[in-house]
């Protein structure tokens, strides 16, 4: 399977999820990407990894993965 997207970087700001992905500005509802997202504070937002091979990203403080495809689907 090939990367099809680069996330350099995401912020929350109030409700939405701002993602930067292959040099541009992305943002979506947090409520249409994750209830775990929603209800998390904000530092259990910002921690945050972005997987070594490109295809998720990873909250360990409330154990929710998401693709990055799937990211880009609801975008």
């Amino acid at each position: 399977m090939k990367v099809s997207y680069h996330i350099s970087d995401i912020n929350f700001v109030n409700d939405k999820m701002i993602l930067s992905v292959d040099e541009r500005e992305i943002i979506l509802d947090i409520a249409d990407v994750s209830n775990k997202l929603l209800v998390a504070t904000d530092m259990e937002r910002s921690m945050y990894k972005i997987s070594p091979s490109g295809y998720g990203v990873h909250w360990p403080m409330i154990d929710e993965d998401i693709s990055v495809n799937e990211l880009m689907k609801d975008a």
